[in-house]
C-alpha cells in the first residue's frame, strides 16, 4: 500500500511539473528524465553545494574565508548553513521517493561491481546486459548520500541544538562525524560528475534536457534500452557499428 502511495505522488508531480517546463525528444532517442526529476536534482545540487560552501567558511574560515562575503559575513553563512542543509535533506527525501524502486540494490548490481574495472576502464564497450535504469555504481552514491542525510539529521540537530541540551562530548563527536559525512559525500560527488560527463558521455545532458540517444541507452543501461523499446541492444549495437563500417569505409 506504500509503495502504491508513493507510486501515485510521483506520478501526480511528473504531471504537475510538465506544464511548467518541457521534454523533447528528437527521432533516435528516448526519454530518461522528465521535467519533475531534472528540477529536483538540480534543486538537489543547488542546495548541496550551498551548504558545503558555507560549512567549508565555518569549519576551514583560513582556507575559505573568502566565501563569507558571498553570503553576507561570517555571522550570516553561521545563520544561512543549517537552513541550507535542512533544505538538502528535505529535497532528497523528495528524490528517495523518486528513485526509490529503480535504486533497489539486486545480484545484476553485484555482478557489474565485480566488473567495475573493465567498465569503467573502458575495456567493456557495452555495460553488461542486465543493467537496467541505474547501474550499482549510481546506486552506491544514491545510498552513500541517503546514509549521510542521515547522519546530518542526527548531527546536525545536536550542533544547532548545542552542549546545553546534548552535552560538550556529544556536540565534540557530532563536529567529526558531521564533517567526515561531507567529505565522503563531496568525494562521491566529485566522481559522479566525472562519470556523468567524461566517463559516460551524454549523461550530463539527459539531466539537462531529459531525453537520450539510443546508443547512449544500449551502451550503458541495455536492459532500460530493451524495456523501453522491446530490441535486443546488443543486436542494435551490431547493427550501428556495420552501419557505422558501411557509411566510413
Amino acid at each position: 500500500m506504500a509503495s502504491g502511495a508513493i507510486e501515485r505522488f510521483d506520478d501526480k508531480a511528473r504531471a504537475s511539473f510538465e506544464h511548467v517546463g518541457h521534454t523533447t525528444v528528437y527521432r533516435g532517442e528516448l526519454l530518461r528524465h522528465p521535467v519533475y526529476t531534472r528540477i529536483l536534482h538540480w534543486t538537489v545540487a543547488l542546495f548541496f553545494f550551498l551548504a558545503l560552501f558555507t560549512g567549508f567558511a565555518l569549519y576551514l574560515p583560513w582556507l575559505f574565508r573568502w566565501i563569507t562575503p558571498i553570503f553576507g559575513g561570517g555571522q550570516l553563512t553561521r545563520t544561512l548553513h543549517p537552513y541550507f542543509g535542512v533544505a538538502f535533506v528535505f529535497f532528497f527525501a523528495f528524490q528517495v521517493l523518486n528513485w526509490l524502486d529503480p535504486m533497489l540494490w539486486n545480484a545484476a548490481d553485484s555482478r557489474w561491481m565485480r566488473n567495475i574495472k573493465k567498465i569503467t576502464t573502458g575495456e567493456e564497450k557495452m555495460d553488461p546486459p542486465e543493467t537496467g535504469f541505474f547501474n550499482a555504481g549510481q546506486k552506491v552514491l544514491f545510498w552513500e548520500v541517503f546514509c549521510g542525510c542521515v547522519l546530518y539529521i542526527i548531527t546536525g540537530t545536536v550542533l544547532w541544538a548545542g552542549a546545553r541540551t546534548f552535552g560538550a562530548v556529544a556536540v565534540a563527536i557530532s563536529y567529526v562525524v558531521h564533517d567526515l559525512a561531507a567529505i565522503v559525500m563531496l568525494g562521491g560527488i566529485l566522481i559522479h560528475i566525472y562519470q556523468s560527463t567524461i566517463g559516460e558521455p551524454g549523461t550530463f545532458g539527459a539531466m539537462i534536457r531529459g531525453a537520450v540517444s539510443e546508443p547512449w541507452a544500449w551502451t550503458f543501461h541495455p536492459a532500460w534500452y530493451k524495456q523501453v523499446t522491446g530490441r535486443d541492444p546488443q543486436q542494435a549495437y551490431e547493427e550501428a557499428r556495420r552501419q557505422s563500417v558501411k557509411d566510413n569505409p
